[in-house]
């Protein structure tokens, strides 16, 4: 009687063409998924990255044109740039000034002002957020200044332009200040920062021999930039603690000189 049963030779495949295919699937599946789980955190950091060194750029940017519209009086500028991974707010000088930040200034004397009704000016700023990279980048008085959500430590990317001239010792203060149409304006994606030098003021003090001048920050409760300005104050400009909070010159300027001017903001 004869045998139905295939008897199977040396040549014949071992596996069929289904295992193969479940194999190849299985090793595609695989791959997909560590790039999935490695490489696309990665991807996403590395846009985080780029999103922020490009705000660092555009902050700059409009710090120039402040400087323009500030120091060589240009009446108007503006700016296009592209806000990506965050959004570029404006806060004005008015806003709130229960939490804005702000400077003080006074004197021993009481020449330019007692410490007990100090000059005070509220600066506003243009801060640029962004969560998926925690950090945050203002331009805030002049300087740009950024600072990392999960820490307490700021930097200055940018200084103001303030200085201590030996020769005639005068102290010269600028601050800026932020005025827009609206309490806040916001932006994403592209747009165009419109500025304009609304109102400078400019005021000199000639002060007693040996009469400190204090220079007080406070920042703004929702953006504390105190460590980059206390680096700004006693690294560049060589200021030393008053032992309250503040600053005073060493030098003990017989002049002061504050410019105090205020920036429209039209659009962002």
């Amino acid at each position: 009687m004869q045998s139905n049963r295939k008897i199977k030779t040396g040549n014949e495949r071992a596996v069929s063409e289904a295992i193969g295919f479940i194999i190849i699937f299985g090793i595609i599946i695989a791959g997909i998924g560590l790039v999935t789980l490695y490489g696309y955190p990665m991807l996403l950091q590395q846009q985080s990255s780029s999103n922020e060194q490009i705000m660092e750029k555009n902050m700059i940017v409009l710090q120039n044109d402040l400087k323009s519209l500030a120091y060589k009086t240009v009446p108007y500028k503006e700016t296009s740039l592209s806000v990506g991974g965050g959004a570029l707010t404006v806060y004005n000088m008015s806003y709130d000034n229960t939490t804005e930040s702000h400077f003080s200034i006074y004197d021993d004397e009481g020449t330019i002002a007692p410490s007990s009704n100090p000059i005070v000016f509220y600066t506003g700023d243009l801060r640029y957020e962004s969560a998926s990279a925690e950090t945050g980048i203002s331009l805030e008085n002049g300087a740009v200044v950024k600072r990392m959500f999960a820490e307490n430590g700021s930097t200055m990317l940018a200084e103001p332009r303030w200085f201590y001239d030996t020769p005639t010792n005068t102290a010269v203060i600028y601050l800026i200040g932020f005025n827009t149409t609206t309490d806040v304006m916001a932006q994403t994606g592209v747009g165009t920062v419109k500025m304009n030098l609304e109102q400078t003021n400019f005021t000199s003090y000639t002060t007693a021999a040996g009469d400190p001048i204090h220079v007080e920050y406070t920042p703004n409760s929702n953006a504390d930039y105190s460590t980059a300005w206390d680096n700004y104050f006693t690294g560049t400009l060589g200021m030393v603690s008053d032992g309250t909070g503040g600053y005073i010159f060493p030098q003990m300027p017989s002049t002061l000189v504050i410019y105090m001017y205020e920036i429209e903001i039209e659009s962002v």
